[in-house]
């Protein structure tokens, strides 16, 4: 009865609270145009219980597209309605507009918004978030996903630096996904690990569960990004310096920790995410065995391959039917989950010279 009482007037409180928060934007904001823009990110994020409405999502995009200049503003207001609230609804619908909206538009905005976070105009740090555990790890992995770009081919990529090592030696293309992509994706899979769901509470919890599908279809897509490396890296393994063959075993050891932990996650969330129409990956677990046996070729002469070589390539033969298999459907598990509706219905961006805009996923 009690957490009823309570429950009515947290909803009573926050209805009064956005009435008035959308009351000074509509005047604070009307000499620069963009006072719609900021009303319908106060209106998608409110205290009331229910999810985000399309409805909302969509009026965003196309408040956006239509006003230039308007994202580093866009991103200031969701930063600021971040930062103040003390709501855990609220917070969690303010992270989940900002992972729609990086799905949601079309290239360019999405590099707009990324690079309003790189400006400092989106923020997704609030000391008071870090008192939640789900909020706090959830925030975490956005924080790494803006590192990642949806691609030409609606394919999440990693935005990846030079390494030191000098890899010039070998095949460029097999070097940049096993060296800059790969430990990029392991970084992103371990923010997914993070957000793993507690089996208590979290099949009640709608808002997080939302939240954690989108997670979800993205890290399918990553798996598969994973096993490519992770293939490309046994291949490569006897061809490579005993510098970056140590590298590359340090790679192996968190890839065994990562494939059990992520088969172990998946498990458990079919039993907690209420969604039944999830297409799961089979997870193929690398074991210790397999990279303590190429720990011991650390001194092997290049271009000279012992005979673990054969065990080892066999092992990598699951990773690689699943890359191939990630490659054949990640239209089906990616792109289908994509925002495609909003871009194509609602938003019409300019063309800018400075990116590549034309083109929408």
């Amino acid at each position: 009865m009690g957490v009823d009482i309570q429950e009515k007037l947290r909803l009573a409180l926050g209805s009064v609270k956005d009435h008035a928060s959308i009351g000074k934007a509509m005047i604070y904001n009307h000499h620069d145009g963009f006072s719609h823009i900021e009303v319908a990110v106060l209106r998608a994020t409110g205290h009331d219980n229910g999810p985000i409405d399309d409805e909302h999502m969509h009026e965003i995009l196309f408040l956006v597209s239509n006003s230039p200049g308007s994202i580093p503003f866009l991103a200031e207001r969701i930063s600021r309605r971040l930062c103040k609230t003390r709501d855990r609804l609220v917070a969690l619908k303010t992270l989940v507009l900002i992972h729609r909206l990086l799905r949601g538009g079309n290239r360019c905005f999405e590099q707009q918004l990324r690079g309003t976070h790189v400006s400092g105009h989106l923020q997704l740090c609030n000391p008071w978030i870090s008192k939640n555990s789900f909020l706090s790890k959830y925030a975490a992995y956005l924080e790494e996903r803006m590192g990642w770009l949806i691609n030409q081919a609606g394919k999440l990529e990693p935005v990846v630096m030079s390494h030191g090592l000098d890899f010039r030696c070998y095949e460029e293309k097999s070097v940049d996904m096993v060296f800059r992509k790969l430990p990029k994706c392991q970084l992103l899979i371990d923010r997914v690990l993070d957000c793993s769901p507690p089996s208590d509470i979290f099949p009640s919890d709608y808002l997080a569960q939302a939240a954690m599908m989108s997670t979800l279809k993205e890290s399918f897509q990553l798996y598969f990004t994973f096993c490519e490396g992770i293939a490309a890296l046994v291949n490569m393994f006897f061809d490579l310096n005993r510098a970056a063959r140590g590298l590359a075993c340090e790679i192996l050891k968190r890839a065994s920790r990562q494939t059990q932990d992520l088969h172990d996650m998946y498990e458990k969330c079919k039993r907690v995410i209420q969604n039944k129409n999830l297409e799961y990956p089979s997870v193929q677990i690398i074991t210790m065995e397999h990279v303590m046996a190429l720990e011991e070729c650390l001194g092997c002469p290049q271009n000279q391959p012992p005979p673990i070589l054969g065990c080892l390539s066999n092992s990598a033969k699951p990773l690689r039917r699943a890359a191939k298999q990630g490659k054949k459907n990640e239209n089906n598990i990616f792109s289908c989950a994509l925002e495609t509706k909003i871009s194509m219905v609602w938003v019409l961006f300019e063309e800018d010279d400075h990116l590549s805009c034309g083109e929408k996923y």
